[in-house]
C-alpha cells in the first residue's frame, strides 16, 4: 500500500545495490527498531509513523527506507523481486545500524524480514510479523492466477491488475514469480533464537489469516506468541491494531 503522507523530516540516502536508498533515521537507545514495509508500500504509512511516534517516546533508535522501486527510492518497481528487496534491507541493516535490531516486517516485508535473520541471526534481537506473507508469490498469487493469467506473465513477462491501494495498475513480473520461488521459507522449519511476536488480522483479506498460523507452525522458537485480531483487516492500522503494536515492542523491549 502506498501512502503519500508529508514526512516530518525529509529523507536522507544510501547507495544501494540497486542505486539510491532513501531512508529516515532517529538515534537512539538500543535495540533499536529497523522497519520493512510490504509490496509497493512506502516509508510514511500509518504503521511506520507510529513506529516513530514510539521511538521518539521512549528514546529508542529507528530506521525506516523504502526498497528500490519503492517510495523515494532510486528504481523501476517492477524490475525488483524479493531477492533485489532483500539485499537492500541487508545493506540497510549492515551500513546503518550497529548492535543487535528489533525488526518489524509487515506483509511482504515479514518474508524480507525472516529472510534477514535467516542471513544474520547475531543483528536480531526480536522480530514482529504485521500480517505475514513470507513465500506469497507462490502460496497465494500463483494458485490465485487463471490459466490465462498465467500464460500472460510466462509469455509477456508480466501482469497488469487494477490495485486496491493505488489508482495505478499492480504489476506482476514473471521475474517477481520467478526470484520469489528461489526465496523461498516455509518449506523448511525456521529456527529463531529470539522473542517473535505475529500480529494478524482474520478479516484480512489479502493474506489469510491461516497462512499466518502455518507460518507460525514453521518458527522454532522458545518465546513466539501470535495475536489474531477478530475484526482485523490486512492494514492492521486501526488505534486498536496500533495500540496492539505498541504493547508488543514494549513487551519485546522487556524481554
Amino acid at each position: 500500500m502506498t501512502n503519500t503522507q508529508t514526512p516530518n523530516f525529509p529523507p536522507e540516502f544510501l547507495q544501494g545495490p540497486h542505486g539510491r536508498i532513501a531512508f529516515r533515521r532517529r538515534r537512539g537507545a538500543e535495540p533499536g527498531l529497523v522497519w520493512l514495509g510490504g509490496f509497493r508500500s512506502d516509508m510514511l504509512g500509518t504503521k511506520a509513523e507510529c513506529l516513530d511516534a514510539w521511538a521518539i517516546d521512549r528514546g529508542r533508535a529507528f530506521l525506516r527506507f523504502d526498497y528500490s522501486g519503492h517510495g523515494e527510492s532510486d528504481g523501476l518497481f517492477e524490475d525488483g523481486a524479493i531477492s533485489e528487496w532483500a539485499e537492500d534491507a541487508a545493506h540497510v541493516l549492515n551500513t546503518l545500524t550497529q548492535g543487535r535490531q528489533i525488526l518489524i516486517g509487515s506483509s511482504m516485508g515479514a518474508w524480507i524480514a525472516a529472510l534477514l535473520a535467516k542471513a544474520h541471526p547475531d543483528r536480531i534481537a526480536g522480530i514482529v510479523f504485521i500480517a505475514p506473507a513470507p513465500d506469497f508469490t507462490e502460496k497465494l498469487m500463483w494458485p490465485a492466477f487463471s490459466d490465462e493469467e498465467r500464460r500472460t506473465i510466462m509469455e509477456s513477462g508480466k501482469l497488469l491488475q487494477p490495485s486496491e491501494y493505488s489508482p495505478e495498475p499492480e504489476v506482476i513480473t514473471r521475474k517477481l514469480i520467478e526470484d520469489g520461488r528461489r526465496q523461498l521459507i516455509m518449506n523448511a522449519p525456521l529456527k529463531f533464537d529470539f522473542p517473535v511476536r505475529i500480529l494478524q488480522g482474520m478479516q484480512d483479506d489479502a493474506v489469510p489469516w491461516r497462512h499466518a498460523v502455518e507460518f507460525s507452525d514453521m518458527i522454532e522458537c522458545d518465546d513466539l506468541t501470535i495475536q489474531l485480531a477478530k475484526s482485523g483487516d490486512h492494514r492492521l492500522s486501526s488505534p486498536d491494531d496500533l495500540e496492539r503494536l505498541k504493547q508488543t515492542l514494549d513487551e519485546i523491549v522487556s524481554a
